[in-house]
């Protein structure tokens, strides 16, 4: 592979962003038209808002439209009941040419600010143009140790995902 001109090391520079440049925090009060027959949160509103975040967080990132691709990874740790704070935290961790791997952590958060996890998602998110083909998004400046680790597992999920849409799946 040939050497990189110092003007197109500076475009690739000038496109990239850090992770903290699209993180994205949202806090919803639990109502009674979230509660499911067990008296929990319902499932498919949590859902709606983690797509909401992702959503947020990657257009943030590219500067354009995007649309879900695939939620990787969905998992229910623990309930949230009738007015609870319900923290959502969006992160950029991945990215690749047109698609985006987006880490939405929600949180349940007492009264003193105290917060205990109850989901975790992984989404991808492509960016799209007018006509919704897809287009390039900008690099991802990792700054921490936590985000160059969340890079090294949104590699592997990558590839993950590759190999299922291979074989099928």
């Amino acid at each position: 592979m040939g050497a990189i001109s110092d003007e197109t090391g500076k475009e690739q520079r000038k496109a990239m962003k850090k992770v903290e440049d699209s993180r994205t925090e949202q806090v919803y009060v639990i109502r009674s038209q979230h509660i499911n027959p067990q008296g929990r949160l319902f499932g498919g509103y949590l859902m709606q808002w983690i797509d909401e975040m992702a959503g947020i967080v990657s257009r943030r990132h590219c500067g354009k439209m995007v649309t879900t691709a695939s939620i990787d990874n969905l998992n229910f740790k623990a309930g949230a009941y009738q007015n609870d704070m319900v923290v959502l935290v969006g992160r950029m961790t991945y990215v690749g040419r047109t698609s985006m791997e987006v880490r939405v952590d929600t949180y349940v958060e007492d009264y003193r600010g105290n917060r205990r996890s109850i989901n975790r998602a992984y989404l991808v998110m492509v960016a799209v143009d007018e006509e919704g083909i897809p287009v390039e998004v900008p690099g991802l400046l990792m700054e921490t140790e936590a985000e160059h680790a969340e890079w090294a597992g949104g590699e592997k999920r990558y590839l993950l995902r590759k190999q299922r849409r291979a074989e099928g799946y």
